[in-house]
């Protein structure tokens, strides 16, 4: 239903994480993720060059429009499931990499 987060705590529901702040995010499923939801992370696009996205329990396809919007921006798309996702994105921010992460929460 959330995520732990150094720094922050706990934070419930969905998330965006940048470089040194998280925001909540609204999306609930991987139905929802399109361009419009990830305005945050687009409006920061030079802080990063990968975005990992959490689809949830279950990896779903990605939207192909999704890929080549974001692609458009300059931002190397990878999705997967939200628990590889987290440890993904941990695994980047160790080794100091430019990335961000929007993660859908999972009970």
């Amino acid at each position: 239903g959330g995520f732990r987060v150094s720094g922050t705590g706990w934070l419930e529901g969905s998330q965006i994480l940048l470089p040194e702040k998280a925001i909540p995010w609204k999306v609930k499923s991987s139905k929802d993720i399109n361009f419009k939801s990830l305005d945050p992370v687009v409006s920061e696009a030079e802080r990063f060059k990968i975005l990992i996205i959490g689809c949830g329990e279950e990896f779903t396809p990605i939207p192909d429009e999704l890929q080549q919007d974001l692609k458009k921006q300059g931002i190397v798309l990878e999705w997967m499931d939200t628990g590889a996702a987290c440890r993904t994105f941990n695994v980047l921010t160790v080794e100091e990499r430019p990335v961000a992460a929007a993660l859908i929460a999972v009970k």
